[in-house]
């Protein structure tokens, strides 16, 4: 058995039940995918912020460090009275990609923007969707695509 290539997660952790949901929901994929390759599984490393805006950073300084090859961002922003929603998701969204496009290592967006907790929880592992592990396949797939250009 081979050892398998770390990864971390970052996660928002403004809305703590939600935050949990997504982190176990991207372990989830990191761990089958491991074990579907004959792998050895380490869970991802997980590093958490208060809220979505500082999501970029984050996985900035993480792809930087030369430890993963891949950065799962997880959170929630949920709408409210005011524009504020609309320049976190916007600046949290465009971090993300400008991280994974500057650095080159895959950078995932598994923040859950919606209008209410309702929609919240039903995707992060509810009966719609998981974009935990949406933002973790994301990733093993994008690493895939580098791995096999690499010749590896």
């Amino acid at each position: 058995m081979s050892t398998a290539p770390r990864f971390a997660i970052v996660a928002a952790t403004f809305y703590r039940d939600l935050a949990d949901r997504l982190i176990a929901g991207a372990q989830a994929a990191f761990a089958e995918a491991a074990a579907a390759a004959g792998e050895t599984h380490e869970p991802a490393d997980v590093f958490e912020v208060p809220g979505a805006y500082e999501l970029p950073l984050a996985a900035k300084y993480l792809a930087e460090s030369g430890r993963y090859a891949g950065v799962a961002c997880v959170g929630a922003v949920i709408r409210g009275e005011t524009d504020h929603y609309d320049y976190v998701c916007s600046e949290a969204a465009r971090g993300i990609a400008q991280v994974g496009l500057e650095t080159g290592v895959p950078t995932a967006f598994g923040v859950l923007t919606v209008d209410t907790m309702e929609q919240a929880l039903a995707r992060s592992g509810g009966d719609k969707r998981d974009s935990g592990r949406h933002a973790a396949d994301a990733i093993l797939r994008l690493h895939a695509v580098r791995r096999s250009l690499a010749g590896a």
